[in-house]
């Protein structure tokens, strides 16, 4: 059987922007790995193919060695055709061919026989769908969704859990250093090939389990709680990693971190406070950089993704969600509920930043700004990039030329006020 995993241009994967403006839907994360390896986990395909927004296809064909936006993949063997945004613990792999609804109509998940398949014909997959809602029987699908990326920080502490007594790992392949300490049972703890733990590093596994993986380096005085993750080749630099935490690979991590979730590459280096918070790839959090989780009335959290439209998350407790290649300054202040855009950089005020910062903006002075554009942005991004061994390809460039267009009426609009506050 073959998975096809869809991830169309509609306002529902807007409803987990920023983090999607530079990946489909199931590479985000919740746990210890993604939606799509959860999804596989569960219905265990054959073969995986996947249909992304176009403006992204270019880039996520480099990324991959499966079929991208292929029609012909969609031939010749028998389909399993799944949004996402499924909770795959959640989802029953249906026996017989049919077309699961949501409550509003949509698709989210499709099965049918290779011989199904031949009955449609088809210019995208769009229209596939469509065709296939028309001729297979139409079925409620049950199975709960993700709605938003908070859902996502939200969940992980008790994903964490489930996803490392999946993993079936415990015991020490790397190296601790002495004097240390590992509190709760060591059946709770893995520690990976080649990762080094220096000397007065606390693994406390007293209310949920550590997965340190392949060449994590933490360094002195470091106190990891668990439930957490940290990915491969990440480094902890005496930080203070509070439960429920999913980092890396490749990540340089200080301060204090609590139920967060960090992609890869991006960097907290210094002292300030992340708190359920999801930042994307390629960020770099400055020094004393802090967010508020928590409004001092302890009502709910409300989230701006669109720099308009507030929505209540119905949670106390969120962070910030932060797109790939933001920066931010020493001594910035992130507000409770906060949206930084992709590529945004940012300049600290000395006081909490609005609560929408939109892609590709400068804030400076307290103004959502043009600043040097979006070239001196892509400098930045292609030095960092160089820096780990990575390459800024014209297939990275023309996807995030697409993003900036995407995003151009938010930033504008953030813009032209940043200007009317400035004349009066």
């Amino acid at each position: 059987m073959r998975l096809v995993l869809i991830d169309s241009f509609n306002e529902n994967r807007m409803q987990f922007y920023p983090l999607v403006l530079g990946r489909p839907l199931w590479e985000l994360r919740c746990g210890m790995t993604s939606l799509e390896e959860k999804l596989v986990a569960r219905i265990k395909p054959d073969s995986v193919v996947y249909f992304v927004p176009e403006y992204m296809a270019g880039y996520y064909k480099t990324q991959t060695d499966k079929p991208v936006n292929d029609l012909k993949a969609l031939k010749g063997e028998d389909l399993i055709i799944v949004d996402p945004r499924i909770k795959a613990d959640s989802m029953d792999l249906p026996k017989k061919s049919q077309v699961g609804l949501s409550e509003e109509g949509q698709v989210l998940y499709a099965r049918m026989t290779k011989e199904d398949s031949k009955k449609i014909s088809a210019d995208n997959i769009e229209q596939f769908l469509a065709e296939a809602k028309g001729v297979l029987p139409n079925v409620s699908c049950t199975a709960p969704t993700w709605q938003y990326t908070w859902d996502l920080v939200l969940a992980n502490p008790a994903q964490l859990t489930k996803d490392f007594k999946t993993a079936g790992r415990s015991g020490i392949e790397g190296n601790i250093e002495e004097p240390s300490a590992i509190r709760g049972s060591k059946k709770d703890v893995y520690v990976g090939p080649k990762a080094k733990l220096h000397p007065m590093v606390v693994l406390d596994a007293e209310n949920g389990p550590i997965y340190i993986d392949e060449g994590v380096e933490i360094h002195p005085f470091s106190r990891i709680e668990g439930p957490c993750y940290i990915g491969r080749k990440s480094i902890i630099l005496g930080a203070k990693c509070r439960e429920g935490n999913s980092i890396g690979p490749m990540c340089r991590i200080g301060g204090e971190v609590e139920e967060s979730i960090i992609h890869g590459y991006s960097n907290k280096y210094h002292d300030g406070f992340l708190g359920h918070s999801y930042v994307g790839e390629w960020v770099n959090l400055g020094a004393l950089t802090t967010n508020s989780d928590l409004k001092n009335d302890y009502s709910n959290v409300s989230v701006m993704l669109d720099g308009t439209r507030s929505i209540d998350t119905g949670s106390t407790k969120v962070g910030s969600l932060i797109g790939d290649h933001a920066k931010t300054s020493i001594g910035t202040l992130l507000n409770t509920g906060s949206y930084v855009g992709a590529m945004a950089l940012i300049m600290a005020t000395g006081k909490p930043l609005p609560k929408h910062i939109p892609s590709f903006g400068w804030f400076i002075e307290g103004n959502v700004t043009k600043g040097f554009g979006k070239r001196t942005l892509y400098g930045t991004a292609k030095t960092a990039m160089g820096r780990r061994g990575c390459e800024w390809t014209a297939e990275t460039e023309a996807m995030w030329d697409a993003v900036f267009e995407i995003t151009s009426d938010v930033r504008k609009k953030a813009i032209q006020k940043g200007r009317r506050r400035l004349l009066t």
